[in-house]
């Protein structure tokens, strides 16, 4: 089989492998947007380095747009394959493709209008909402730690990560002259300990490991730290300044976080007494999906709801949907968190609020996740004074805070922690995807001080002979 790499190549986004196995078959490893790079975004993700008419098959790690958001854009261009992916991922991508097709299309107006103005011909948006939804009847669900057969050469089986809910190791059995090889692809690898998920589950042994190299040279504080961090930055926003607390936070995954992590300070009675809006309708309909799917949590959170059935709700809790109800929240001039996405701040209502607050000092904005360098978010978290939104620059008087460990990657020590289910003897080849070029290349090291060897960091467009 034969290796290619065209996306989340020495970056954080876009991911995307192409496998070409020597019975013809083309299968790709995710089908991730590329994110968070301004004009350069739009075209990588319109430049395809291969026909979508040829994949055969799309095996999905897990729902975010980094990983699942040109699934669409492909079906839409002769993709008439299988997308297989585990039952929670799929239920996830049934709104989230269907919010970034609306995403497109909303961008694409504005776009437009910008062109007009300059005399250049309109533009057609990435996907429409419709496309995404059309994309759908091409989902194949499968549970965690069951074989699939893909055909009489390819099986597919997801082991459970730990990122997100429905995350998944990929694991892959093909058939071919020389025997079984065995190939597996991490995704995206979360934290030996959850607030809400089960742990990373080991997963079979591979021949080759695609694995991710995300925070490949940090170390994240405890789980324990970052709920006291949190409780310490409502408390210094919301009392003592008595200021807006603006959480951009991805609607999937890390609000359910931050909303399950306030809600036990609500019930412990530490919380103060402040209302909190979730302002996204996307997290409104992801934490429905999230309800459903309670056997994804760990033990703690099961526990928890024997006597609080709603982990995701408390008395001074609002979920809001409406864009009236959005700007409503422009005329609070007390205290209030307001949690919304999207995390990187990059599109979505939360720049509306950075937009209306940015430049008030009783203002902090708090980041919870990974900010992509050349992302809106990076840029507060570098301490830049003036930043631009909507086109129109502001000077940065809020407080910029950051608590990392509500990241849903694990840090170097607990990616390299959960590989050692793999022995490192076996590994013919280990590829490094995910990351930043110069962390990948110290979580190289630090993979080979613990044992591993024959690490490849592939380039955009590499291609491997397994």
């Amino acid at each position: 089989m034969k290796l290619t790499f065209y996306g989340a190549a020495r970056e954080v986004t876009g991911s995307k492998i192409l496998i070409e196995t020597e019975h013809g078959k083309n299968i790709l490893l995710d089908c991730g947007q590329f994110q968070g790079k301004g004009l350069e975004t739009e075209e990588q993700n319109r430049a395809l380095a291969f026909s979508p008419a040829s994949i055969d098959h799309i095996i999905l790690s897990h729902a975010h747009i980094d990983h699942s958001g040109l699934i669409p854009f492909l079906s839409r261009n002769g993709f008439a394959g299988s997308v297989i992916c585990t039952n929670a991922t799929r239920d996830l991508c049934s709104i989230m493709l269907a919010d970034s097709g609306k995403i497109q299309e909303y961008d694409t107006i504005t776009f437009n209008k910008k062109r007009a103005r300059k005399g250049l011909p309109p533009v057609e948006p990435l996907y429409t909402q419709a496309d995404a939804v059309a994309s759908m009847k091409l989902f194949i669900s499968v549970a965690y730690d069951r074989k699939f057969r893909i055909d009489e050469f390819t099986t597919v089986r997801f082991t459970n990560s730990g990122h997100m809910l429905g995350s998944g190791v990929v694991t892959l059995e093909l058939k071919e002259k020389e025997g079984i090889k065995r190939l597996a692809f991490t995704g995206d690898i979360g934290r030996p300990v959850s607030r809400l998920l089960k742990s990373p589950q080991p997963f079979p042994q591979a021949d080759y490991l695609i694995t991710e190299s995300t925070y490949g040279d940090r170390l994240h504080p405890t789980l324990e730290e970052s709920d006291e961090d949190l409780f310490r930055v409502v408390h210094h926003t919301c009392v003592e300044k008595k200021g807006k607390l603006i959480i951009p936070a991805f609607s999937v995954g890390r609000t359910q976080e931050i909303v399950y992590s306030l809600n036990n300070l609500y019930n412990a009675g530490r919380l103060p007494r402040v209302d909190t809006y979730v302002d996204s309708p996307l997290s409104v309909n992801a934490t429905s999906i999230f309800r459903m799917h309670t056997d994804c949590f760990n033990e703690e959170v099961a526990d928890l709801m024997l006597t609080d059935p709603d982990p995701f709700g408390f008395n001074s809790l609002f979920y809001n949907t409406s864009v009236e109800g959005s700007k409503s929240l422009n005329e609070i001039k007390g205290p209030v968190i307001i949690i919304s996405s999207s995390g990187m701040m990059e599109a979505g209502r939360v720049k509306h609020h950075l937009a209306n607050n940015i430049s008030n000092p009783a203002t902090t904005v708090l980041a919870v996740g990974y900010c992509a360098p050349n992302t809106l978010g990076a840029r507060l978290l570098r301490g830049e004074q003036e930043v631009s939104i909507h086109g129109k620059k502001y000077p940065v008087r809020a407080e910029i805070d950051r608590i990392e460990s509500y990241s849903g990657h694990g840090d170097y020590r607990e990616m390299a922690e959960y590989l050692s289910c793999q022995d490192p003897d076996r590994l013919k080849n280990i590829f490094l995807v995910h990351g930043e070029y110069e962390t990948q290349v110290n979580y190289r090291a630090y993979l080979e001080s613990q044992g591993f060897d024959r690490i490849e960091i592939p380039s955009f467009g590499t291609s491997y002979n397994l």
